[in-house]
């Protein structure tokens, strides 16, 4: 079997364009990401030494702290240079891609799939890295899937302050009209889901229960607004704990998935 091939400018965006090493410790809603993707993990992880597959682990950021709770966590990426970072982390590495995996059928308790699905953007594509995702499960076995949501460019731009500006506009109107972004410019190729559309995605790939939870919640936007515009970190502030709190309190009402950055589904291979 011929191997998938990662689109150009994915490996260009993750090798030269950012250091996604710093994207979930650098800013405030970066940091509220990482926070409330602990939290709802730590919610279903099995107990430790679970063995976890980390797919599209990037340089290694959730890898960190899985095997830190005492998790033998496995990560692949199909970017070199996050390999070399995922190295330093104390999970085993390999170069590789969520439509390939190597792994033995029925061999984890747990597959992540963090980053895949908002970068493939056929259908065809995705539904192939839950079909392996599901095949290297054990039963019963947890997988956690996210994706970007579909109208987190609008809110972005809007926090940016240039979203009135026509070119702006234009390519923001774009990502909500087709739900893809082509990459050419600013981010990477990617894939923005609706909530319901991630859990039809799972579900269709045979996974039991999927449910889906907004990440960053519905303040996300100010925090990258307000750290943006004053300069000033807001990591460590009460802006900050209002936002946290107000994610953890959007979790009950599905209306507000719309809401967030990214989503998050959870799901189960049948035991």
């Amino acid at each position: 079997m011929t191997s998938p091939e990662v689109a150009p400018e994915i490996v260009r965006f993750y090798s030269e364009t950012i250091n996604e090493a710093d994207r979930l410790a650098t800013t405030a809603d970066g940091r509220l990401e990482m926070v409330r993707t602990q939290e709802l993990l730590r919610r279903y992880l099995p107990q430790p030494p679970a063995t976890i597959l980390d797919v599209g682990g990037g340089p290694g950021a959730h890898a960190r702290w899985l095997v830190a709770d005492g998790y033998a966590v496995h990560l692949i990426d199909p970017i070199p240079r996050h390999i070399e970072q995922a190295g330093r982390t104390g999970a085993s590495v390999e170069l590789g891609d969520a439509r390939q995996l190597t792994a033995a059928d029925a061999s984890y308790d747990v597959v992540l799939l963090l980053g895949p699905l908002y970068h493939l953007l056929d259908r065809a594509d995705r539904d192939q890295a839950l079909t392996e995702a599901y095949r290297a499960l054990k039963p019963g076995g947890l997988l956690a899937a996210a994706g970007i949501n579909r109208y987190a460019s609008l809110f972005e731009h809007t926090a940016f302050a240039h979203l009135y500006r026509e070119p702006m506009e234009k390519s923001i109107s774009g990502i909500l009209a087709t739900q893809t972004h082509d990459g050419k410019k600013a981010f990477t190729s990617a894939y923005f889901h609706s909530g319901e559309q991630l859990r039809d995605e799972v579900a269709a790939a045979g996974f039991g229960g999927a449910e889906v939870y907004g990440v960053e919640g519905p303040a996300w936007s100010l925090l990258a607004a307000t750290e943006r515009h004053t300069g000033e970190s807001l990591i460590d502030s009460p802006m900050f704990e209002s936002a946290l709190t107000a994610a953890r309190m959007a979790e009950p009402y599905p209306e507000l998935l719309a809401a967030s950055s990214h989503l998050l589904a959870i799901g189960r291979r049948p035991g």
